[in-house]
């Protein structure tokens, strides 16, 4: 199956970056004012979900899902949970992250969604690549020495077993709590591959391009 890739309306500002991530096979599902970046990104969708309460639907000769203004999941959240139901395995979401913090904060949380179903997440933005590390890892996840600077925050409780090596600030069965955000700006030994792995519990990793 291929890769879902889903298109939100946040600011994109470096089209070159963002578009260097996408497959000539991904399927393409834009949300909403997400179609403003579907010239930049120089890819048609495939599918076009939203309520259009934030751009006007272009009624486009592609599949379009329009959904009531009022509901509980958003735009993004709504795409998420159809490309699952159609059995993506892999999601990269672009266009997700900036402006507007609660949305911001909400599509974070997808990544989380995704985790707990045994999916892979990723988001793009114009600095960084986001995912999920987590006890449902099988293998450490590798950070290679091209990322200026890598981060793991905790956003969903105590994660407890958090062990980095390879890095700056190496860390052997650590805990590391919402209220003490300590994992955040390692770097990866210079000809190292850094590796990150969780023993109980989800942290966000943010490698920063």
């Amino acid at each position: 199956m291929n890769r879902c890739v889903i298109v939100g309306g946040a600011p994109i500002g470096e089209y070159d970056t963002v578009r260097s991530y996408i497959r000539p096979d991904d399927y393409m599902i834009y949300c909403d004012c997400g179609l403003r970046h579907m010239k930049g990104l120089g890819k048609e969708p495939n599918l076009i979900v939203g309520d259009f309460d934030s751009y006007s639907n272009p009624k486009l000769s592609v599949e379009t899902i329009v959904l009531p203004c009022e509901k509980d999941d958003t735009d993004t959240v709504f795409a998420v949970k159809e490309a699952l139901r159609r059995g993506f395995e892999d999601f990269f979401l672009i266009g997700v992250v900036g402006e507007r913090m609660d949305h911001t904060l909400g599509n974070i949380s997808i990544l989380l969604m995704l985790d707990s179903v045994g999916k892979k997440g990723t988001i793009i933005d114009d600095y960084s690549e986001m995912e999920i590390v987590s006890d449902r890892c099988k293998k450490p996840c590798n950070i290679n020495d091209s990322y200026v600077y890598f981060s793991l925050i905790n956003i969903s409780g105590t994660v407890r077993g958090v062990t980095i090596r390879g890095a700056k600030y190496p860390l052997e069965a650590a805990e590391i709590t919402c209220e003490y955000q300590y994992g955040v700006s390692n770097e990866v030994l210079p000809g190292c591959t850094a590796e990150v792995s969780v023993g109980e519990g989800k942290l966000l990793l943010i490698k920063v391009r």
